[in-house]
């Protein structure tokens, strides 16, 4: 019996040690990209989570000319939305800027709908005088999935003062197919 306690006692420790371990951050210093599940948006919205339903994830890549407007958005159970919105796109891979001076028109927004009195409240990036408020990089993206990272600080719409930071944003989406 004593040797059975001895054998649990050090199974415990090294399911301890390990999971200590593997839990610690990334020795180089170097951040490690979020990567959401598929069908899914995830972010952290102002210190709190967000992640998005398979149900209200959606992404669609529409063609205009020789470029492409990709927007992909999801809804939680909460009533709660982001979206993010690329214009102008050649459909690669990239890091795109959210700014009003930027080449390729990059939107971040997030809601918040009051599900008893269906009221909602609207953060947008960029707004006015923002300059560079966030980003959105697509690090895959084929004919039918698109994946990436993201993150904006937006501006409510009806109260200057009031802002939200979107932070550790990430997304695995699949194009809607027509």
């Amino acid at each position: 019996m004593k040797t059975l306690k001895k054998i649990s006692i050090l199974f415990l420790a090294t399911v301890l040690s390990t999971s200590v371990i593997s839990c610690s951050g990334d020795d180089d210093g170097n951040n490690v990209d979020p990567v959401a599940v598929e069908g899914t948006i995830t972010a952290n919205v102002g210190g709190a989570n967000f992640t998005s339903i398979v149900q209200g994830t959606t992404a669609m890549k529409v063609a205009v000319g020789g470029t492409y407007t990709i927007t992909i958005q999801g809804t939680d159970l909460g009533g709660r939305q982001i979206q993010l919105i690329l214009n102008g796109v050649d459909g690669e891979t990239g890091t795109y800027e959210i700014s009003q001076e930027a080449a390729i028109s990059a939107i971040g927004s997030y809601i918040e709908v009051n599900t008893t009195t269906f009221t909602s409240k609207t953060w947008v990036a960029p707004f006015e005088n923002s300059g560079v408020a966030g980003s959105i990089t697509i690090s895959e993206i084929s004919d039918t999935n698109i994946k990436g990272t993201f993150n904006f600080k937006a501006r409510n719409q009806e109260d200057a003062q009031d802002t939200k930071e979107i932070t550790g944003g990430s997304f695995n989406v699949n194009f809607m197919q027509f």
